[in-house]
């Protein structure tokens, strides 16, 4: 029996694939990324930004932030106010879209349908597929406890692809070291240093590594930013059927016994925590957030969730 395209091109779930990343284009030609303002121009990729960066036409002085061009200092409004300030300006341009992606040992587990650093891989792709069509320029961090990788923004195709190397490469099974671990406000204060201002950023990660850091970056990176959060789930992470399961940390193993009210009911509620804590840290910034279970489809979701974040990232 010969496979069709789409089974040929399907991985096992396990093991990320740029073939099944590439797979995802067609799908991903009617998404549309949440853009703060109608087209400028029939030209792909223009548009008038509502991001306020260096450009043309000429906004307003605000209080000078680190990071700020300083060949766009006011300086009349610096020495009557006594205080820096630099000019800010509407500006035409390509958006640079970037995924932030988690892989944490946390992120190779899964339950239903794949692992969720298969997931996170497969909305990586489709966002980027989606960005390309529209003309954006797409990049990406990807984040490990022994170390990261950047990935420029770059138009096009080959801009995807060098992403899909990347995950690919990234998010290999083998990587995991479930005895290292690292805070995800890590990551979070990497990307804040290194995007430009007016990007939209997407951090896709389980928010297992969420600290209290990670709401001053939230703060820093909104300030200049779109931001939207993805956090990928497995069901069993908060729903566990009745029985008993060997867990680990990496370090030290336990029998968790779901028939015993007592332990459920704190399973359930540390799975309640995880599901709504990241969720309210990114809303209290006005960040968009998106959920993605590990036997969801991530076009899908994606197409789903964005029609609703359209016009409320900021």
């Amino acid at each position: 029996m010969t496979a069709t395209p789409r089974q040929a091109s399907a991985g096992d779930g396990i093991h990320l694939t740029a073939a099944e990343l590439i797979a995802l284009q067609p799908r991903c030609h009617s998404l549309r990324l949440p853009m703060r303002q109608a087209a400028a121009s029939a030209l792909a990729g223009a548009y008038r930004s509502r991001f306020r960066g260096r450009g043309v036409d000429f906004v307003e002085s605000r209080n000078y932030q680190p990071g700020d061009d300083i060949r766009n200092m006011d300086w009349r409004v610096t020495a009557r106010t006594g205080r820096p300030h630099t000019k800010v300006f509407q500006e035409e341009r390509e958006r640079p879209v970037l995924v932030a992606v988690d892989a944490s040992p946390s992120l190779f587990f899964g339950t239903r349908t794949r692992l969720k650093s298969v997931a996170a891989g497969q909305m990586a792709a489709a966002i980027a597929w989606s960005a390309v069509r529209r003309g954006d320029r797409i990049g990406g961090f990807l984040f490990a406890p022994d170390g990261h990788r950047e990935v420029r923004p770059a138009g096009g195709r080959r801009g995807a692809m060098r992403l899909i190397q990347g995950l690919v490469e990234w998010l290999d099974p083998a990587r995991a070291r479930p005895d290292e671990a690292a805070p995800l406000s890590t990551a979070l204060e990497r990307v804040r240093h290194a995007v430009r201002p007016g990007s939209l950023l997407i951090v896709l990660s389980d928010f297992f590594g969420v600290d209290d850091d990670c709401n001053r970056h939230l703060s820093r990176l909104r300030q200049h930013n779109d931001v939207i959060g993805c956090q990928v789930l497995d069901t069993a992470e908060h729903d566990l059927p009745l029985g008993r399961y060997p867990i680990t940390d990496g370090r030290e193993a336990a029998i968790l016994d779901t028939g015993r009210r007592n332990s459920r009911n704190r399973y359930e509620a540390m799975g309640l925590e995880h599901l709504t804590g990241p969720r309210r840290l990114f809303q209290r910034h006005q960040c968009g957030w998106l959920t993605l279970h590990t036997d969801d489809d991530p076009v899908d979701v994606l197409g789903r969730e964005l029609r609703m974040l359209v016009g409320t990232t900021r």
